[in-house]
């Protein structure tokens, strides 16, 4: 929901509760690419219901968004 509503966003990276940095302001695009590649994770778009889904690790689309750097898309 949060990705509809924003358009900018703030990345916060570090050590949890010890050590934690906010990065400035950034596009909704480059903020959820930052954030999903500190967790590892690659969303895509479900062609039928256009809902963001969650890709297995290691799966042929994870590798290719991960080689290509696009964590996130906001359109398919």
């Amino acid at each position: 929901m949060a990705t509809y509503l924003a358009d900018r966003v703030i990345v916060f990276d570090g050590i949890p509760s010890t050590k934690t940095f906010a990065n400035r302001p950034q596009s909704l695009l480059a903020g959820m690419n930052r954030f999903l590649s500190l967790l590892e994770i690659t969303f895509r778009r479900d062609p039928n219901n256009f809902r963001p889904r969650i890709n297995k690790l290691n799966s042929i689309k994870d590798t290719e968004q991960k080689k290509s750097g696009n964590y996130f898309f906001l359109d398919d």
